[in-house]
């Protein structure tokens, strides 16, 4: 009996060596690569180079041509945080600020969505919970039917075609909120909103609870009834990390994690390709400003399909590509005719990045 339990200990013992030593020998799973941050109040930002990633060196030189013949003032591609490629163009520098134009919209989303983290607002609830009523020159039972989700989704069923002026007087009804998706600058009163709820004034909410907690530059200037963010071509690349890291900061989450993912994927039925004030590649249809006619295919269709775009007027973007870790940034003015947010040349950059990524 004693040589029996003493086999069957053995053979536990040497079962035990056995695992062990198949785990020690098993290579290691590789550790998730490292978001870098480039530090606060500081020019420092790490870099990595073409050669290093196995990029098509080749494909750089066209890529660059192409953007400074299509009137191009910055570009920056981060891969991982890490800069690979930092171009200006046509007397531009990187201490030079420019506008972002609705690229500036999904500034809002994040301050948005933050604000409702601390708890000041709700997404769901009606605007006139914050603004009062008679903010629009909509009948009462239809003003509250806008939410601030509404003004994020381009769904509040107001008229579009008044031009951008959001007084309560251009502020008309066309339609239920949720029934019609309409790019319309009406999302602007969503700072409003936030101001109202905080008791802050909108610039100093932004500073306290965005723009300084990344170390970006820039500021809100006011052009009619709207003001435009304008930055150096870092700081946009800055917030487009933050995005890239699901709102995180280093250690720190700046915006929340759920709410963001719920930004960048579709928030409504009418337009797939949009979200929270962002723009999504991917889906099998999308709408254009100052259209109801809705297009088949992607909206970048040379990009990757997880790729989500701030797109503003004349061609300011703000890629990201989670699959390819890549953050891209354009400043400069239009690449040919004056635009709204998508053009021509979203497909044909990609078509540039995409031979150099390869």
């Amino acid at each position: 009996m004693k040589s029996r339990y003493f086999y069957i200990l053995m053979l536990g013992l040497l079962f035990n060596i056995s695992c062990s030593s198949e785990d020690d020998s098993t290579p290691n799973e590789p550790e998730p690569e490292n978001i870098y941050f480039p530090p606060i109040n500081s020019d420092t930002w790490e870099t990595t180079s073409i050669s290093e990633l196995n990029w098509n060196t080749n494909a750089l030189q066209p890529l660059l041509d192409f953007l400074e013949e299509k009137n191009t003032k910055s570009f920056m591609i981060l891969y991982n945080g890490k800069i690979i490629e930092e171009h200006y163009f046509n007397g531009h520098t990187s201490a030079t600020p420019w506008y972002w134009a609705s690229a500036g919209k999904t500034l809002t989303t994040a301050i948005t969505g933050i604000a409702q983290e601390e708890g000041l607002l709700n997404i769901e609830n009606k605007v006139s919970d914050y603004l009062g009523t008679g903010w629009t020159s909509a009948p009462l039972e239809k003003e509250n039917l806008i939410t601030s989700k509404n003004l994020l989704s381009m769904n509040s069923g107001l008229d579009d075609t008044l031009g951008d002026d959001v007084s309560p007087n251009n502020l008309q009804y066309i339609d239920d909120a949720g029934t019609r998706w309409a790019y319309h600058n009406v999302f602007v009163k969503l700072q409003d909103v936030v101001a109202e709820a905080s008791n802050v004034t909108w610039s100093n909410y932004f500073d306290s609870k965005l723009k300084n907690r990344i170390g970006m530059t820039g500021s809100w200037i006011p052009l009619g009834d709207l003001s435009v963010y304008w930055s150096t071509t870092r700081s946009m690349a800055r917030f487009g990390l933050l995005t890239y890291a699901d709102g995180k900061w280093e250690s720190e989450q700046i915006i929340p994690k759920n709410y963001l993912s719920d930004a960048v994927n579709t928030s409504q039925p009418i337009n797939e390709a949009y979200g929270y004030l962002w723009w999504l590649n991917g889906k099998s249809t999308y709408h254009l400003p100052q259209t109801q006619f809705e297009f088949t295919g992607e909206i970048t269709p040379n990009a990757p399909s997880d790729m989500y775009a701030a797109l503003g007027k004349n061609d300011q973007k703000i890629y990201v590509v989670p699959s390819e870790k890549l953050v891209v940034i354009r400043m400069g003015e239009a690449a040919d005719d004056e635009n709204f947010a998508l053009s021509n040349f979203d497909n044909e950059l990609w078509e540039k990045i995409t031979a150099l990524i390869d």
